[in-house]
């Protein structure tokens, strides 16, 4: 049967998360007529979408229609429940998410995170945003059948289910998983069955789905499917794909728009940072070395307690930056020979934490010359082109080598906004299941 069973309060919602779950790769089929569904149909796919069409109903006709769904759709064998509810909290999402905690049981909590940053929908302050104006400002007040009165998503479940309500504030989502999983398990001790979360970013669903694994609680996921689509990329993975899986991306471009966007990562993410002092790679073969072994040392010693590490340049900043001149007298060699002895270093550096450690599944890397020595550096073939993940930015896999099948994006240092390397990485970690 299905591992993954979302019930959606109208077929269009339904439909859009079942793209969503479609893009990570799993199998899904929207059910339109639970009576005329086989079995072998259901067994066939890893979720299975069914609207309810209850939005515009009664609170009871519509908590009536959840918990039949649920009573046709939950096995055994199901991993992820969701409540997919409309993106601008219109319907009854107390009532529904009520009808499927009681049909699923007492074990089973609620943890609402309507975040969508693709269309502008944030949680801030407990409060519903949609492209920085609060819910309750927007045309969504005055809708003509489900109009929504107030911003605030707690008090919205609080106005509708019989079971007890907390919102979790932004500023917790500071401290990690495993404090926010205290808070979800002393939340549940004091009685309270559905728990709403601030989110603004996909970086915010990544944590609070870690927090909800780490907690161990049954979980209910109710938002407008990104949340979803989160929690099932990280519960439900590929046979193929079940393997520890980690990220290295390698930068060493000294454009300043690079400086932007690698801080832009590391303010969203959490990451291992190594640094490389770039003019000790040219100061002699010996502290070229001695460099290089000290980087892989710390990426190798690090990498354990983060699924993403940088490698930078350290002429990522401006007082760090170097002239080429005295190196090219010193060594005797041309600009693009200095050059390519910092590429071959940070090549080295990767190719050196890939055979040290095989967690590593994927790589970034930011310039082309320095794509370039990477490639040559492992011995690929090619690569096998995928997708383009943003303007200048594509995605693909090494072809034939030693590391034959890593996953690649390469993006030139100079290209794209102030988030365009964040959006890289959690491409790869769409595509590893982490």
């Amino acid at each position: 049967m299905s591992e993954c069973v979302v019930i959606a309060d109208d077929l269009t919602g339904g439909n859009a998360t079942g793209v969503l779950l479609k893009k990570m790769k799993y199998k899904a089929h929207t059910v339109i007529n639970l009576a005329a569904i086989e079995p072998s149909q259901l067994a066939e796919c890893d979720c299975v979408i069914y609207p309810t069409n209850s939005r515009g109903l009664t609170s009871e006709v519509a908590y009536d229609k959840v918990y039949e769904a649920c009573a046709a759709l939950a096995t055994e064998g199901t991993t992820l429940y969701s409540h997919r509810i409309d993106s601008t909290l219109r319907g009854n999402l107390g009532s529904e998410t009520d009808a499927m905690l009681d049909y699923l049981g007492e074990d089973y909590i609620a943890i609402c995170a309507p975040c969508f940053p693709a269309t502008g929908r944030i949680v801030c302050g407990g409060y519903m945003l949609v492209d920085g104006v609060p819910l309750h400002k927007t045309n969504i007040a005055i809708d003509p059948k489900t109009p929504v009165k107030i911003s605030e998503v707690a008090e919205l479940f609080r106005q509708q289910s019989k079971y007890g309500v907390v919102s979790v504030r932004l500023k917790e989502l500071m401290h990690g998983k495993h404090y926010l999983a205290d808070i979800i398990n002393s939340n549940v001790e004091q009685g309270n069955r559905i728990i709403c979360f601030d989110c603004i970013s996909q970086e915010d669903l990544d944590l609070i789905a870690d927090a909800c694994i780490t907690s161990k609680k049954k979980i209910v996921a109710v938002d407008p499917g990104v949340f979803t689509t989160t929690l099932a990329r990280k519960l439900i993975v590929p046979k193929d794909q079940q393997v520890d899986s980690r990220i290295l991306a390698v930068v060493g471009s000294v454009n300043p728009n690079a400086k932007v966007q690698m801080e832009n990562l590391w303010l969203a993410q959490r990451t291992h940072r190594v640094m490389v002092v770039t003019k000790r790679l040219l100061e002699s073969e010996a502290a070229r070395k001695h460099e290089i072994e000290r980087v892989i040392k710390e990426v190798l010693i690090g990498c354990n307690k983060r699924q993403v590490t940088t490698v930078v340049g350290d002429g990522i900043y401006p007082e760090n930056r170097i002239d080429f001149r005295p190196y090219m007298d010193l060594l005797q060699c041309s600009m693009d020979e200095v050059s390519c002895i910092i590429n071959d270093s940070f090549a080295e550096i990767a190719y050196e934490v890939f055979k040290k450690e095989s967690s590593f599944r994927a790589m970034y890397t930011s310039g082309g010359d320095i794509t370039v020595s990477v490639c040559d550096r492992f011995n690929t073939a090619g690569l096998r082109l995928r997708d383009e993940v943003l303007p200048l930015a594509a995605y693909g896999k090494f072809l034939g080598g030693e590391f034959d099948g890593v996953h690649l994006i390469t993006k030139g240092g100079s290209q794209g906004g102030p988030d365009a390397i964040n959006l890289c990485i959690t491409y790869l970690k769409e595509k590893l299941y982490i």
